[in-house]
């Protein structure tokens, strides 16, 4: 017997049973455009799309990206050899996101001794030391050019990070390994500002890259 109200939950089916399909069968809604028929699944309903755990998440998320979001391009090269079906910049979102976060909810930072800007098996720096004068840091390394699969042609990358500003000064060939020291410009800035210096290595050839080290954090006078 004909039930209007079983209707009303049932897709129809034109021109037999492998005709276009239209209506709704549980999650599966049938229509066409333009003449061709599809199906699609739909959307599972969120009951609540803030919980504790999505609001962390973004916050996270948050802190992540605009820390990480001015030093794109000292990124783009530490994690290059992890960028396997995502970006660099998206497997150095993952990495801080997962090691180097600190505080409570709502309030979620990034903690810069902890966050590797670069990624990889070259043999990293040691002795490291950073000194502003006026407008010019230097930084200053060990030659460790006899650990590991270190070279003294290895080039250094340096990097400083203002997180007031949001601005990262960055140069990628400050030196080399044996040289044991590299120079950043840095812009004007307030007084109490402070830069997070970084230091990481990259082969003569760009092979591979060293872990970032995390020098120190140098205050503006």
């Amino acid at each position: 017997m004909f039930n209007p109200k079983i209707c009303e939950k049932m897709g129809i089916i034109s021109q037999g049973i492998l005709g276009g399909f239209s209506g709704k069968v549980g999650n599966v809604i049938g229509a066409s455009w333009k003449g061709i028929h599809y199906i699609r699944i739909k959307p599972a309903s969120v009951a609540n799309p803030r919980t504790e755990g999505q609001v962390n998440q973004r916050a996270k998320f948050s802190a992540t990206l605009a820390f990480l979001q001015p030093s794109l391009a000292f990124v783009k090269v530490g994690y290059k050899f992890y960028a396997n079906k995502r970006s660099a910049f998206n497997a150095a979102m993952s990495y801080v996101i997962q090691n180097a976060i600190i505080g409570s909810s709502p309030n979620f930072s990034v903690d810069p001794a902890a966050a590797l800007l670069s990624r990889g098996k070259l043999t990293g720096a040691v002795g490291t030391s950073a000194d502003l004068v006026v407008d010019q840091l230097t930084v200053d390394w060990l030659d460790n050019s006899v650990d590991g699969n270190a070279r003294p042609d290895d080039k250094a990358m340096l990097l400083a990070y203002n997180a007031n500003r949001q601005e990262s000064v960055i140069n990628l060939e400050a030196g080399t390994r044996a040289t044991g020291s590299g120079t950043l410009e840095i812009p004007v800035a307030p007084s109490g500002d402070t830069l997070e210096v970084y230091l990481a290595f990259q082969a003569a050839d760009g092979s591979m890259v060293s872990n970032s080290t995390h020098v120190e954090t140098v205050v503006i006078p």
